[in-house]
C-alpha cells in the first residue's frame, strides 16, 4: 500500500484541490484508491457525495489521528487531505504512518511565512529524518514565468526541497470540484495543458512507488 499526505498548516493553500486530483489521478488509473480526510471541516469527503456513480471510483475514509484505524482490504493507494493547523503529535502520527508528503503552498509572503516554520519542522520529523517519508512541494495557482514564482522557488531554496510542479489558477479546477470530479476524469484533449502540469508529480510519485515507465 502507498500512502501520500497533502498537508501545510495554513488553509487555502489547495490541499484539497491536490488531494481530490491525486485520488482522481490513481482512480483513473484503476487503482483501488482511498481518499481519507484528517480536516475537520471533511472537504474532501463533502466532495466525494458529489462524485457520480459513473466515475472511476474513490472510496472515502474519516481518518481520526490518534485512534486505531484499520484500512479496507484491498486498497492500494492512500491520499490523506490534512486539517490547517497541522503541527506537533498530529503531524508526526501521519508523518510516520505515509511514504510521502506533499506540500502545497501559493506564492505570497503570507503562504511562506506561514509554510516556513511547517517545513522546517516536517524536516525534524524522525520519518523524514531516517528517510522513510520524503517531502516535495507544489507551486499553487501560479504561472512559473512570474516573478512570484521565482520569489517562492528562492525561498524553497533554504530547505533544498524539490518543487515538483506549478500549477496555475484555472476555473477547470472549481469546475470539476462542483462536481464531484478531477482533470483526470476529463477527455485529455480538454485538459492537456493542466495533465502536462502534474507530470512531474505524477512521475515523482511512480518513481518512489517503485512504478518507473
Amino acid at each position: 500500500m502507498f500512502s501520500i499526505l497533502i498537508a501545510n498548516p495554513k488553509g487555502g493553500s489547495g490541499k484539497s484541490t491536490l488531494a481530490t486530483n491525486l485520488a482522481g489521478y490513481y482512480a483513473a488509473a484503476g487503482r483501488k484508491v482511498m481518499l481519507g480526510d484528517v480536516d475537520r471541516q471533511q472537504s474532501s469527503l463533502g466532495w466525494l457525495t458529489r462524485r457520480a456513480a459513473s466515475l472511476p471510483a474513490i472510496s472515502g475514509w474519516e481518518v481520526k489521528v490518534g485512534e486505531p484505524t484499520r484500512v479496507p482490504r484491498g486498497t492500494e493507494v492512500i491520499v490523506l487531505d490534512s486539517s490547517a493547523g497541522l503541527h506537533g503529535k498530529k503531524l508526526e502520527a501521519l508523518v510516520e504512518r505515509v511514504d510521502r508528503v506533499i506540500v502545497p503552498i501559493q506564492p505570497s509572503p503570507f503562504d511562506m511565512t506561514a509554510s516556513e516554520a511547517f517545513l522546517a519542522k516536517l524536516f525534524e520529523e524522525k520519518a523524514v529524518r531516517k528517510g522513510r517519508a520524503y517531502v516535495g512541494v507544489v507551486g499553487m495557482r501560479v504561472d512559473p514565468r512570474t516573478r512570484s514564482a521565482r520569489e517562492l522557488e528562492s525561498f524553497l531554496s533554504q530547505f533544498e526541497v524539490p518543487v515538483l510542479a506549478w500549477l496555475r489558477d484555472t476555473q477547470l479546477y472549481v469546475h470539476a470540484a462542483t462536481q464531484g470530479a478531477t482533470l483526470f476524469d476529463y477527455r485529455p484533449a480538454q485538459v492537456a495543458r493542466d495533465r502536462e502540469s502534474w507530470q512531474p508529480i505524477i512521475d515523482w510519485l511512480r518513481i518512489s512507488e517503485g512504478r518507473v515507465g
